[in-house]
């Protein structure tokens, strides 16, 4: 029995297999869950050019960022360059429920919206890691940094959990911030975290350099993505990326969240759109320190190499 369906005219299939080893749900708890929370994930996918994570049976997880030619017509697309890859690349923009509903049959688990709507950056973000095999606690006690170096900077923020074992925390910036001052000042609102409690947090862009401390990640700025509220993740439980008060942080863990349990927490709310502050300009300040601090990447590229020199030298003695 696959319990096919159609829903705005988009053929759902196979909606009784099992969605991924250890989800717990079935193709179907994706598309229903997907579809009750449509009018909340839906504005934070709206024109901006999204990634999916896909996944299919028996085979390993997969990043989408081209519409296959198989898509339908009346997906809307935005071409643009891809850098990494050299090439030009047709992004979906999922607008609608229709399209939402096309993806979910598609398998597609993740959605990963650019922070860039039109041609601005829409807000400043840090992505919270904590150390290999810890708890949520010290994230949850990083992300307190965070907020507090957004209050001394006179900014305010939203947080959400990512769906794995971090946080994510979204501050909204007025249109028009150049991207380079954009990234400048997260680099600078992560070090200026760091340096508030520098045993339990750290900017170490290079694994092996963070010393069991939570990593305040400052690189999502201009055209990266990161997962978007409400989304689902392709981890054991099906958990989904959640928006939480942050008074209510150290209360919760990121598991409390699935797509069997979203819907009911939300009792008809949308607290990522009720906890996140309006549009903020960046202070001067912020932009002009995080001018004078590397971009982690290309500091950690150039120190890989440096290693990897040292490394042969040694050998070689």
């Amino acid at each position: 029995m696959t319990g096919d369906e159609t829903r705005e005219g988009v053929p759902l299939t196979n909606l009784g297999a099992p969605l991924f080893d250890g989800a717990n749900a079935t193709k179907r708890d994706l598309v229903d869950y997907l579809d009750q929370i449509s009018d909340r994930l839906l504005p934070a996918l709206r024109d901006r050019p999204l990634s999916v994570l896909r996944v299919r049976p028996g085979q390993a997880p997969f990043m989408q960022k081209n519409v296959p030619k198989y898509a339908p017509d009346w997906i809307r697309t935005v071409s643009l360059w891809a850098a990494a890859s050299q090439r030009q690349v047709s992004y979906a923009l999922c607008d609608d429920r229709r399209t939402l509903l096309w993806f979910a049959n598609q398998r597609a688990v993740e959605y990963h919206p650019a922070l860039v709507r039109g041609d601005h950056a829409t807000h400043m973000v840090l992505d919270l890691d904590p150390p290999e095999g810890e708890s949520f606690r010290p994230v949850v006690a990083a992300a307190l940094l965070v907020r507090q170096a957004l209050a001394d900077a006179g900014l305010s923020g939203a947080v959400k959990t990512s769906g794995a074992k971090g946080v994510h925390i979204f501050v909204p910036v007025v249109p028009g911030i150049a991207m380079e001052d954009l990234a400048a000042a997260t680099r600078a609102l992560a070090v200026r975290a760091e340096r508030l409690d520098p045993a339990l947090a750290t900017t170490a862009f290079i694994r092996e350099d963070r010393q069991g401390k939570v990593f305040l990640d400052s690189t999502r700025a201009g055209g990266a993505t990161i997962v978007a509220a409400y989304s689902p993740r392709i981890r054991h439980g099906t958990p989904v990326s959640f928006p939480v008060a942050w008074d209510d942080l150290d209360r919760v863990s990121p598991a409390d969240f699935t797509v069997h349990t979203a819907v009911g927490l939300l009792a008809g709310t949308d607290p990522w759109s009720t906890l996140m502050p309006a549009p903020q300009p960046l202070p001067a300040d912020l932009i002009e320190q995080g001018h004078t601090i590397p971009v982690a990447r290309v500091q950690a590229m150039h120190e890989g190499k440096r290693r990897a020199r040292a490394r042969r030298r040694t050998d070689g003695d």
